[in-house]
């Protein structure tokens, strides 16, 4: 059975259940459940170097400028790896992706530990981002394999909050490591609970229920080009594509570099204040997620208006603080921020749930890839091109509002295109 929303269109629906349809139930959230703990250090391991730059800025003995790259570097091979990473999932399967994922991770980790120059730090971080590409996408898929259809976004936005629970916790304890284990066994342990997590990933991670019968794990052979254009040919994952673009992007960009910098140059706040305004509203919205799941799961075509609605919201407000006269206020300022934080909460499940519209069950890693990369690679760009405006300028308030003009653009275009996709009678 098909319905449409009220502008008649079609991709608005989900299709109905079908004999082979997942039960979902307890042995399933145990599935997900370990290998959502992967992701969770998955975070862990691609928000380290931000707890440990200044101790190793004095090991590698670089500069500030050629340390940034790192981080740059790491999220950069994530952006490009997803494609691969969704075709390498939907040939494997997500149970043993998941476990080279994690051993990416663990000699990555190995290899940054003990690094004795840069050059060996730089291949760590390659190879943490190389399994950290891997991970997200195959939990996603152990969500669409395991569980029924409309339960999908609930699971997307557990996995998303899992994700930012760890992008907020991951800190504390890793700077605590460090502090009192030293550089070597800090890192050495993150790679040990890394390595830990791919056993317990081989020993209960299943591709799917036993007997589910036609519902194959594991995608028949596909030439690259012809399985992007399967994906790009659907509108549900073009879908995703600009909704991720628009509103996960802003939000991550702050995350990456440029949230603490705002706050403090451009809104005026303390350092202290700075850094407990940004945890808070990277934490603050996490519970959203899954209610939304759950009311996308009861009415599919709610995810339609709150995909806009995001879009929209977070147009205007970046366009607001971009054009305020003289510096957007303190007030102004972290409310655009919290609406920002609130797009990235709620992006995957609303993002990764259109993703899933018109692909086989089998081939869903290449559509899921092409959403992530859309909004990473689009906070990727706009890190970089902030950071060339803020070279040229000179240091006032309202060079943030002219840095923040690339992610403002972005944010805008990808909504038009989302208008257009979601509106657009076939």
């Amino acid at each position: 059975m098909t319905q449409t929303n009220t502008s008649g269109d079609p991709i608005a629906t989900r299709p109905g259940s079908v004999p082979s349809e997942p039960a979902g139930g307890a042995r399933a959230w145990l599935v997900w459940g370990v290998a959502v703990g992967g992701y969770f250090l998955a975070m862990l391991h691609r928000n380290g170097l931000g707890v440990a730059a200044l101790e190793a800025q004095e090991r590698f003995d670089v500069g500030p400028a050629l340390l940034s790259l790192l981080p740059m570097l790491q999220l950069l091979v994530y952006v490009l790896l997803q494609v691969p990473s969704g075709l390498l999932a939907d040939r494997l399967g997500p149970r043993y992706a998941l476990v080279i994922g994690m051993g990416a991770m663990v000699g990555g980790a190995c290899l940054f530990a003990l690094a004795p120059g840069v050059e060996a730090a730089v291949a760590g971080r390659f190879l943490i981002g190389l399994g950290d590409a891997l991970v997200f996408l195959n939990v996603i898929r152990l969500a669409a394999l395991w569980f029924p259809r409309e339960r999908y976004a609930l699971v997307s936005g557990l996995t998303g909050v899992v994700g930012g629970t760890g992008q907020v916790a991951s800190v504390a304890p890793l700077a605590w490591a460090l502090e009192g284990m030293g550089w070597v066994a800090a890192f050495l342990a993150t790679a040990g609970l890394t390595a830990l997590m791919a056993v317990l990933v081989l020993l209960i991670v299943r591709d799917r229920p036993a007997g589910a019968a036609g519902r194959s794990t594991v995608a028949e052979p596909m030439p690259v080009w012809a399985a992007l254009g399967e994906a790009l040919r659907a509108r549900g994952p073009r879908i995703g594509m600009a909704h991720h673009a628009a509103v996960m992007a802003p939000f991550t960009m702050m995350m990456v570099l440029w949230g603490y910098p705002f706050l403090v140059g451009g809104l005026g706040l303390s350092e202290g204040a700075a850094a407990l305004t940004l945890t808070g509203l990277a934490a603050g919205g996490l519970w959203i997620a899954p209610f939304a799941g759950v009311v996308i799961g009861r009415w599919p075509n709610a995810r339609v208006w709150l995909g806009l609605t995001l879009g929209t919201s977070l147009s205007a407000g970046l366009l607001l603080l971009v054009l305020w006269p003289g510096g957007a206020p303190t007030g102004a300022g972290i409310a655009v921020l919290a609406l920002t934080a609130l797009g990235q909460t709620l992006a995957p499940t609303v993002s990764f749930d259109f993703a899933r519209d018109g692909i086989p069950v089998s081939r869903t890693g290449v559509a899921s890839g092409l959403v992530n990369m859309a909004g990473f690679s689009t906070a990727v760009l706009c890190t970089v091109l902030a950071g060339a405006v803020l070279q040229v300028l000179p240091e006032s308030p309202t060079s943030f509002q002219w840095a923040f003009v690339p992610i403002c653009l972005t944010t805008l275009c990808a909504t038009v295109v989302l208008w257009r996709l979601v509106l657009r009678r076939r």
